[in-house]
């Protein structure tokens, strides 16, 4: 599909002790540098990675160092490396009552966790992190941590959280902001131009950082919904987006069927796949544009449009020239009109495949949840 990087969820063991559903968090681990065995063993893993690497991809895996769960190892080895309540017991303090918070003061503690990075980069050769509620834990640990882990390869940092600082060490954090204006202004408390203000914001960001633009994710899909239960008709439209805006998108376990239930998060619960995997071409399709300079480094322009529902852009590196025109609203028939010099020429459906010869200024219809795309046809 033009899938780059593979993002594996924790592959530690769970605890056991306070486990929730059947199977428990994979957020709240038993260890840091063992597999969980429902996966497999070390040696498994390592084949896995080789495997991947062999096939051009990426791997990186899920870093929860906010906690462990209740019977790590270390709250016997070294009770010291957790925060304690009042009366002296392990606590946590966002409401997740499986899972306790380590005690970031604790320079030992620190340097156990690096260590425990370092494993996976030096035994395994994983290519990066995603780090779960990364603003959970201090700035200055993360500080720490990539330098130290890089002493071995240059690695890909993603982090769960969108505090602009953070950037100071991360490649990439997550667009919470937009996915929550999205899905306000689909069910009517928000407008178009919230949305605009948060994609105005993230322009504000410092140079070389991304966002990670998604419809879905395994929290997204397990508490609030699938995207379609949360943007309906416009769900696809806004999938086009996340793959041509600038920043990077996230394609969840299933998006690609298209999977239309929520996946228990406690609980066994499989996907069901089955043939034809018919948004593999969609998400094809998006994931190749995506790697094309106008989309990775180009500029944006964003167009006027009169009517709130429509969402029309360019984005353009030299003479590459890439047009996304979304209507993200309830209505048929609304019109955009395009008048702009980068339009003249000729370009490429990228859906459709058919060519079309624009002039400067054109007027395209779109239908409720229509997505248009167009590339620019050079030589």
């Amino acid at each position: 599909m033009g899938v780059k990087i593979l993002w594996l969820m924790p592959i530690t063991p769970i605890s056991v002790a306070i486990r929730q559903g059947t199977l428990g968090s994979y957020y709240a681990c038993s260890s840091y540098t063992d597999i969980n065995p429902e996966y497999g063993n070390l040696s498994d893993f390592k084949e896995l990675v080789d495997e991947a690497h062999r096939l051009d991809f990426k791997i990186i895996i899920d870093w929860v160092a906010n906690h462990t769960g209740w019977d790590h190892h270390w709250t016997k080895e070294h009770p010291e490396y957790y925060i304690r309540d009042a009366q002296g017991n392990f606590t946590e303090r966002n409401g997740w009552h499986d899972v306790i918070d380590l005690n970031y003061d604790n320079r030992e503690m620190r340097q156990a966790m690096i260590s425990a990075m370092q494993f996976w980069v030096k035994e395994y050769d994983i290519d990066g992190f995603r780090c779960d509620m990364a603003h959970l834990v201090t700035l200055d640990f993360w500080k720490e941590a990539r330098p130290a882990c890089e002493t071995i390869k240059p690695l890909f940092w993603l982090a769960e959280c969108e505090v602009v600082e953070y950037h100071d060490v991360f490649d990439v954090t997550y667009a919470w902001s937009w996915m929550h204006a999205t899905e306000n202004m689909l069910k009517g408390s928000a407008s178009m131009n919230d949305v605009r203000n948060v994609l105005h914001g993230y322009t504000q960001y410092p140079k070389d950082s991304a966002k990670l633009f998604f419809t879905a994710n395994h929290d997204e899909n397990s508490w609030n919904g699938t995207e379609y239960e949360k943007y309906g008709y416009a769900a696809k439209a806004l999938a086009v987006f996340t793959c041509t805006w600038q920043g990077m998108p996230l394609i969840y376990s299933g998006q690609e069927l298209p999977n239309f239930k929520r996946l228990k998060f406690f609980d066994k619960d499989q996907i069901d796949w089955k043939e034809p995997v018919e948004l593999h071409d969609f998400y094809k399709t998006l994931l190749h544009l995506h790697q094309t300079s106008a989309i990775v480094k180009g500029e944006t322009f964003i167009l006027p449009v009169e009517n709130d529902g429509l969402m029309a852009f360019f984005r353009r590196n030299k003479e590459e020239v890439v047009l996304v025109l979304l209507n993200i609203s309830e209505n048929n028939k609304l019109r955009v009109t395009v008048d702009h010099e980068w339009l003249a020429g000729r370009f490429k459906g990228v859906f459709s495949e058919l060519s079309y010869s624009f002039q400067r200024k054109e007027v395209f219809e779109l239908q409720s949840g229509e997505y248009l795309v167009y590339s620019k046809i050079n030589g």
